[in-house]
């Protein structure tokens, strides 16, 4: 009998029903930029940061004095403190604070996935802390990449296959779906440049038009943090 545990990737949010109630740990994943700025906060001391799907519900917690970041389309929407830069997360002034982020493709992914017994935040910058800590919980373990509006994207690919790939190499996993292969692939094309291979993908371009090459360069940078938000009540909270 195979006891090993599954690692599977689900390309976007829209595909999570094809997937969910059958993984222990769901690791969401929005490269450019919800989880990198998401991982950036912790990494400079934030307290929680609490998802939300849609501007209304931003706009009601920014009306009970919150501090709200909300993104559309890559550009801070008016009227919010910040958007998802994650530089815009690496302040003092948010160290021990609690804010609400609403953003484009990955807070809308973590509130897909958020009934799902554990749910962490992957991304390139904690990729190495990531996946020793995937492989000690060894469960079974899906990738949500958040996509671009619940549409295919290479970035999150990328990483979701760079997870499958240190998972299944420990021998203790495998893989069945043909998503987790392209995944895997599409990794090992990239792994020696990320930042050349992803060069003509849509969202790099789209970031690029709005003058956001430091962020991108930052997301594409793996490694550079060892904490793991992980999804508690509701809210983001440093593992």
């Amino acid at each position: 009998m195979d006891t090993r545990k599954h690692i599977e990737v689900c390309f976007t949010p829209g595909e999570y029903e094809y997937f969910k109630d059958e993984y222990e740990i769901v690791v969401v994943i929005d490269v450019l930029r919800a989880t990198t700025a998401i991982c950036a906060a912790f990494d400079n001391g934030i307290k929680s940061i609490i998802p939300v799907s849609s501007l209304e519900e931003a706009h009601e917690y920014k009306a009970k004095g919150y501090l709200v970041g909300a993104e559309r389309k890559g550009k801070i929407v008016d009227g919010f403190d910040f958007g998802n830069s994650p530089y815009t997360y690496m302040n003092e002034k948010l160290r021990g604070k609690e804010v609400v982020l609403t953003t484009t493709n990955g807070t809308k992914a973590l509130n897909v996935a958020k009934n799902a017994e554990t749910v962490v935040v992957g991304s390139l910058v904690n990729l190495e802390a990531l996946c020793k800590w995937l492989e000690e919980q060894n469960k079974n373990t899906l990738c949500l990449c958040s996509g671009w509006q619940d549409k295919f994207n290479l970035e999150d690919t990328i990483c979701a296959g760079a997870i499958s790939e240190h998972l299944l190499a420990t021998g203790n996993y495998t893989s069945d779906e043909d998503s987790s292969i392209a995944a895997k692939y599409l990794y090992l094309s990239a792994v020696d440049n990320y930042l050349g291979f992803l060069k003509a993908s849509s969202h790099r371009r789209r970031l690029k038009n709005l003058n956001l090459n430091e962020d991108i360069k930052y997301c594409l940078t793996p490694n550079q943090t060892d904490v793991i938000p992980i999804l508690k009540d509701g809210k983001l909270v440093q593992l």
